[in-house]
């Protein structure tokens, strides 16, 4: 008996949910002189920002610092950069604000720029720290990293130590002079000499080529320049290498006339107070990170130990805005240490959904820890959340109200849900709810405007809603929602819909996650109301979309009830909004409407007996793939068609044997779109569903080809959904993959693979209790018998056909409460067939007696269903009962 098929449950605006994920995110970190490079970013420097954090200012002698800020535009005979002038510029005022002494040299040749390098080395003897940025055209040749001054062409790769600057010596002489060098590079960019090209260091040296990318082209990483044994260096020279781009990668410019990303982020948090360097380097790392979508990752390597402090501080910590900054600034830590499998979830989320990085990010730093129950709960939230997101950038308009403070407010709140501070915006949500307090007898007095303030106030609200369901609490977004409909129902009645039908969602939301029945039910109560006020001959698409959705509640709910009501209800609202949903009109919105048809449908079917449900619901999701197609939406299309592929197997396994073949396309084919790395923990579930159709087509066949691979399935599945992220899904698969092992056992006449389910069995009772599966926990106890029984008939002795009957016992005592019949009369006749084993091993009477006595309620019990396919078999089975009992002594009396 395989597990439930498990179908996937749509969202709220009436689309599928693709279900879980694995979450796409992740940190390589580096650490001190040897440090390799990685995709994300290094190790935290032991250093404090370049301002007064840390020790108190007094404590601390304010060093002196000293910069050179390079910007290389205006190349004479290379491809011109548009940023690095601006970039110089605006890094040596941010400099200069900090305290340090800072010079600047734009667009400098190679005989200038040499001088100015020479000077600022000269300079720098008797600071404490010295600093180069540079933003311009740079190489890598032969391990030695190159500046490559505006003057230089094709011939300067021949005549490099004239035309080009090599960083190293430099870096050297300043090691020998200043105990702390930091070099901030932000010249990742494609190599401006033709591909192929070679460079020469000097006139006795051979060409050896230019790496593709800039000072990042090589396949090996950067060339990391080391500073020298010297007795400096020894007695404590700290270095800091900072590139704008990972090894291998190219750094992105900016767009005309501003800053590039490196710079950007360089400007944003170089004056992050309280902070230690690393940290510093590791905001800027994620800040660039985040900004380009995960195009571009800053890479860093340091030998730096030291607390910097230069008396300086370039930023306030007091106000709104020193919130939303220091909200991003933990948020940007917390990415960095976010595991690579998550990270890649939210990059994929933000490219499919087209959102920013930023937001989903903060969703998710809200979700953990104990945000959701597990972790395929926490990616369909995400998801679901991220979907949200989606809609609600697409629909917030900038507030225009007539108070500033109320304007000031909504747009700060707008700023930090773009900066990914949704703690900070909801602070200011509840700012702006308490402003409109103070207004709102006011406005009591101002019956001229009194329609448009309350529809700011219903934005207001409607705002601070969106908000909390990107925090995941949907039910203070439903009391948002329910407010906003309150303000705006007198005035607007489409908004006022929009706000009911929002309100609703959330309450369905809320139930969903929490298991809570109350706030489902409020949810369908909400739906009407919000039917009411879209009557359909006035707004047909928007009554269907109510229609729909109240289906959506009604299956939550029916799903959890035993009885079929709601569900035969929520199949009644997806036939009225397919009325109005056509697919003239409407094509994808009526095929997900046929998708959720045909899930409705599949739970009634799990039910009942017989094909006529599940045969509906199998032409559903046909249906809906002629819409969803897998050119057009391919994840859906995958989730669909899984689906589909389990209904064919259920029609399968009640007669129609041709439909398991079917299946098994079904899921192959889905599994070919849903792939592993895309979405890890969804292919997991479809290989476990692959792995079930496997087997149920094996139990027709004699070989065992299709159950190995069937084994094979599920312990692919295994690998992706742990005990730990996922213990009832992954006891789930134990237990089917138990039933493959078992048959195997007894085709091959081999205890291992018996012994091998057997195990299988008792790890998904540990990981599925009884108290919180009791039918699962049944069937699992069941199989158990079964494989027990198998291995005590081809042993001598009689343990372990006694651990079957106990086994048999305990499904026993489950399901005789239980609302299926059959499962009990199955177990019935499992516990006669072992007594009976047991029974003949150990001349027990009174054993064998037990066992004709469970047979024959076993068919009492299909009986009462109506069913004689079986007679022929009790029959015969009580007729070789009885004539074993004849053989045997009457029992004693008593």
């Amino acid at each position: 008996m395989k597990g439930p098929a498990g179908m996937t449950a749509p969202v709220a605006d009436g689309t599928s949910d693709t279900r879980p994920a694995r979450w796409r995110a992740g940190l390589a970190i580096l650490s001190g002189r040897a440090a390799r490079p990685a995709r994300a970013l290094i190790a935290a420097l032991a250093l404090l920002a370049l301002l007064g954090g840390g020790a108190p200012a007094e404590e601390t002698r304010a060093l002196k610092g000293v910069a050179l800020v390079i910007g290389e535009t205006q190349y004479a005979h290379l491809g011109a950069l548009a940023n690095p002038a601006h970039d110089a510029r605006s890094i040596k005022t941010l400099l200069d604000r900090l305290g340090f002494d800072a010079r600047d040299a734009v667009n400098r040749d190679a005989r200038t720029l040499r001088r100015d390098l020479d000077r600022f080395a000269e300079d720098a003897a008797g600071a404490d720290v010295a600093l180069i940025y540079y933003s311009g055209h740079g190489i890598e040749a032969g391990g030695e990293n190159w500046l490559v001054p505006v003057d230089a062409d094709l011939t300067a790769l021949d005549k490099a130590q004239d035309r080009l600057i090599p960083l190293s010596a430099y870096l050297r002489r300043l090691q020998q002079s200043v105990p702390f060098t930091i070099l901030l590079l932000d010249a990742c960019r494609t190599s401006p000499f033709p591909p192929g090209a070679s460079l020469r260091p000097s006139p006795a040296d051979r060409p050896v080529p230019v790496g593709a990318q800039g000072l990042a082209g090589t396949a090996k990483g950067v060339s990391v320049i080391e500073p020298e044994a010297t007795p400096q260096s020894e007695s404590g020279t700290a270095t800091v290498l900072g590139f704008a781009a990972a090894p291998g990668d190219v750094a992105l410019d900016g767009p005309k006339d501003g800053n590039s990303p490196y710079a950007k982020a360089l400007l944003k948090h170089l004056a992050a107070k309280g902070l230690d360097f690393g940290d510093v380097m590791t905001l800027v790392s994620q800040e660039v990170y985040v900004e380009t979508g995960g195009r571009q990752v800053p890479w860093t390597n340091h030998n730096l130990r030291q607390f910097l402090y230069f008396g300086l501080a370039a930023e306030s910590d007091a106000g709104e805005e020193a919130s939303i900054r220091g909200e991003r600034r933990k948020l940007l830590l917390a990415i960095a240490s976010t595991p690579e499998d998550r990270k890649r979830l939210v990059e994929t989320l933000a490219r499919a959904d087209a959102v920013p990085l930023d937001a989903l990010y903060g969703m998710l730093n809200l979700l953990e820890p104990g945000g959701a129950k597990d972790a395929a709960d926490l990616d369909r939230r995400l998801r679901e959340g991220a979907e949200k997101l989606k809609g609600f950038l697409a629909e917030r308009r900038a507030l225009k109200s007539e108070d500033p403070e109320l304007t000031r407010l909504s747009a700060l709140a707008d700023e930090a849900l773009d900066q990914g501070a949704i703690r900070t915006a909801i602070a200011l949500h509840e700012k702006a709810k308490t402003r409109i307090g103070q207004l709102s007898p006011a406005v009591e007095q101002a019956k001229a405007d009194v329609m448009a303030r309350e529809i700011e106030f219903a934005q207001v609200y409607a705002a601070s809603g969106r908000t909390n369901i990107l925090a995941f609490d949907h039910r203070k977004a439903a009391a948002d929602f329910k407010a906003a409909h309150e303000k705006a129902k007198t005035w607007d009645t489409g908004l006022a819909f929009a706000y009911k039908l929002a309100e609703a969602g959330a309450l369905k939301d809320h139930g969903d996650f929490k298991g809570d029945d109350a706030a489902l039910q409020q949810a369908i109560a909400a739906y009407d109301e919000a039917l009411a006020l879209a009557p359909r001959a006035r707004a047909p698409l928007d009554w269907a979309k109510a229609q729909n959705n109240l289906g959506l509640a009604l299956e939550s709910l029916g799903g959890r009830e035993r009885g079929p009501a709601r569900l035969e209800q929520a199949l009644a609202a997806y036939g009225a909004a397919l009325e109005e949903r056509s697919r003239a009109r409407a094509p994808v919105d009526w095929a997900r409407t046929q998708a959720n048809i045909g899930n409705a449908l599949s739970r009634l079917a799990q039910r009942e007996s017989g094909m006529a449900r599940l045969d509906a619901a199998a032409a559903a999701y046909q249906a809906a793939l002629e819409e969803i197609t897998r050119a057009r939406l391919p994840l859906e299309w995958a989730v669909i068609q899984n689906n589909l592929g389990s209904v064919l197997e259920m029609l399968g396994e009640r007669g129609d044997a041709a439909r398991l073949h079917e299946a098994l396309a079904a899921h192959r084919a889905a599994a070919e779109e849903m792939t592993r790395e895309r979405m890890p923990l969804t292919w997991a579930k479809i290989m476990e569903d692959l792995g079930n159709a496997l087997q149920t087509l094996a139990q027709d066949e004699s070989g065992t080809e299709r159950l190995d691979e069937s084994v094979t399935a599920y312990e692919l599945a295994l690998e992706e959904i742990t005990r730990q992220r996922m213990p009832f899904a992954w006891a789930r698969i134990q237990g089917n993959l138990g039933n493959a092992l078992s048959v195997l056992g007894e085709r091959e006449n081999d205890p291992a693979r018996l012994e091998a389910a057997v195990a299988a069995y008792r790890a998904a009772l540990m990981a599925r209790p009884r108290a919180q599966a009791p039918i699962e926990w049944a069937s699992t106890q069941n199989n158990l018998g079964a494989a027990l029984k198998a291995l005590g008939e081809r042993e001598s002795g009689t343990a372990r056909l006694s651990e079957a009957v106990a086994a048999y016992r305990a499904a026993l005592e489950e399901k005789s409460n239980g609302p299926l019949p059959r499962s009990r009369a199955m177990s019935e006749n499992n516990l006669a067939a072992a007594l009976m084993a047991l029974g003949r091993r150990t001349g027990s009477r009174e054993t064998i007696e037990e066992a004709r006595a469970r047979l024959a309620s076993s068919w009492d019990i299909y009986k009462s269903l109506g069913e004689d396919r079986y007679d022929a078999y009790f029959a015969g089975q009580l007729a070789e009962i009885d004539g074993a009992l004849g053989k045997l002594a009457p029992a004693a009396g008593p």
